[in-house]
């Protein structure tokens, strides 16, 4: 039996309200992992706090994570764009809005604060790679069709990649292309970090979001959902957290 319970929950960064949602099974005894959930371009829906509610029921705490404060979500692939593009802009701010969800997450009274993870979506695929990248004291990432070139860091920057990773990409993700895929296995080559690079046969970008084809119809994007690929990287995701925290 599991007891999920949910809230939202307020945080800052430079004076930037941000509103995360956590989730957590009442029922559970004890501290358990920690693991952010990272949005898309869209911000942090109803999508990504669902995300959190299965994360409490795999026996984690799960944390959605705000990236452009306020709560604000898009409506349409402009704002999205624009929304994203203004993140990305400065990933030294990117990285400092990661780290203030880091920090409230670990401080919940659900949480093991030595066990944390982080799961993303499209660009928050990236963004989970980026901050393992960047040397983020993370157990183990995920990303699904996840914005790879986000993982790459500039020379000079970067620091060695603890955090185990486990890459689930779309074999016909137009958004990523088959340079962007190479030069991020690159670069883990480069940085000899713990990869699992998972290909996923036939799946475009969005394949883990049931919303994703309606998307897709309704705005001319090379969207798709497809639920086998969506329960089975996410399965194996709980296979990669699970050994990571153990």
């Amino acid at each position: 039996m599991t007891d999920i319970r949910s809230e939202a929950t307020l945080y800052s960064y430079e004076g930037l309200e941000m509103k995360g949602f956590v989730a957590w099974d009442a029922d559970q005894i004890g501290p358990r992992p920690l693991v952010l959930v990272v949005h898309e371009w869209w911000g942090c829906t109803e999508y990504a706090q669902r995300r959190a509610s299965m994360l409490a029921e795999l026996g984690y705490t799960g944390l959605a994570v705000d990236l452009y404060g306020g709560g604000r979500t898009a409506s349409n692939p402009e704002e999205a764009g624009e929304l994203m593009n203004a993140l990305l802009a400065d990933t030294a701010v990117l990285r400092g809005r990661f780290d203030s969800a880091l920090r409230v997450g670990r401080l919940l009274d659900s949480v093991d604060p030595a066990r944390v993870g982080a799961i993303g979506y499209c660009m928050g695929g990236g963004v989970v790679l980026h901050m393992a990248r960047y040397g983020f004291d993370l157990a183990a990432v995920a990303s699904f069709h996840g914005a790879l070139p986000l993982a790459i860091a500039p020379e000079g920057e970067g620091a060695e990649v603890t955090a185990r990773m486990a890459v689930y990409h779309g074999e016909a993700d137009a958004f990523i292309t088959a340079e962007d895929v190479s030069a991020f296995l690159a670069e883990v080559e480069k940085t000899r970090a713990d990869c699992l690079f998972t290909l996923m046969p036939g799946c475009t970008h969005g394949f883990t979001n049931p919303e994703a084809s309606i998307r897709g119809e309704k705005y001319g994007l090379p969207l798709r959902y497809d639920e086998r690929a969506d329960r089975a990287s996410w399965d194996h995701m709980q296979l990669v957290f699970d050994t990571a925290f153990s």
